[in-house]
């Protein structure tokens, strides 16, 4: 697991947990994963509209933060799959109820207060 990406201290947990999953795409890739592990070509189907060098290359730092797992079965053809790990299944758990915030107060058609 990468300790820090970038030089210097963080200045809380937030700006440690947003050093793991800043961007657009990590999150969406979290969330597909909490459904079931998938390989590359399945999981870049269900994220819409990311690419081919981004989702590898998300993939590749969530795996060295240990929130990913990699694995390969030694098949013909070649089989990997992605899950998501014990730390990623708890990061999550802990976007959760910032998905539940913005179905409450962004997404379109979600009625203000229901839960």
């Amino acid at each position: 697991m990468r300790a820090v990406r970038r030089p210097g201290a963080y200045v809380c947990g937030i700006d440690a947990a947003m050093d793991v999953i800043g961007g657009k795409w990590k999150v969406l890739i979290l969330w597909a994963l909490d459904e079931k592990p998938f390989r590359f070509g399945e999981l870049r189907r269900a994220v819409p509209g990311v690419t081919e060098k981004v989702l590898s290359s998300h993939l590749k730092e969530l795996e060295e933060d240990g929130i990913v797992h990699r694995e390969e079965y030694a098949e013909v053809p070649p089989r990997v799959e992605y899950s998501l790990t014990p730390r990623g299944v708890a990061l999550n758990e802990a976007l959760e109820p910032l998905g539940a915030w913005g179905r409450e107060h962004v997404q379109p058609g979600t009625p203000a207060h229901s839960p």
